[in-house]
């Protein structure tokens, strides 16, 4: 099997990714996602979301929405939840699924509008220990539960397609 080198970024305000072009270059698969500012209004959030996708070096636009649905929770970030998708297919950025059962993000409705602009996806466990990689299966389910298509999974691809796509011709 082949390790694919990887990195998830953070999306600044600005929309700028928190590592240099130099140090993306060098990774196979660049995963950008918002850490902080989740509840900035929607005329903020939304730009900032649409110049992260927009970088030639992200491939995927991960839990998007930065909800929490168990204990306290956190609510779903506001953003143009359609311009962003849009701009992921422009830009042949992959939505995640996040399989973490404490954020299911993004919710069920936001995947099937992704789905149906025709966005890809993947769906990452999100794990942040060894144990948490069995939380795949609950974003697989939620795919397959969402009619996703397994060609439109990049997580389901050939490695070789993966990397095509991944340092493809954006």
């Amino acid at each position: 099997f082949q390790v694919l080198k990887g990195i998830e970024v953070d999306i600044h305000l600005d929309g700028t990714l928190d590592q240099d072009d130099d140090m993306l270059e060098r990774l196979d698969v660049v995963t950008a996602s918002i850490h902080s500012k989740l509840r900035q209004p929607s005329f903020e959030l939304t730009p900032r979301m649409v110049a992260a996708v927009s970088n030639p070096r992200t491939n995927v636009l991960a839990h998007c929405t930065g909800r929490i649905v168990v204990g306290r929770g956190r609510p779903q970030s506001d953003f143009d939840t359609e311009k962003v998708f849009r701009a992921c297919l422009a830009n042949d950025v992959a939505v995640e699924i996040n399989s973490r059962p404490e954020r299911c993000d993004p919710p069920d409705d936001l995947i099937e509008l992704a789905r149906d602009l025709g966005c890809l996806f993947t769906i990452d466990s999100d794990a942040h220990a060894p144990g948490q990689l069995d939380f795949k299966y609950l974003g697989c389910e939620r795919a397959e539960r969402l009619g996703i298509p397994a060609e439109r999974i990049v997580t389901t691809w050939p490695v070789e397609d993966v990397l095509a796509w991944a340092r493809g011709a954006k």
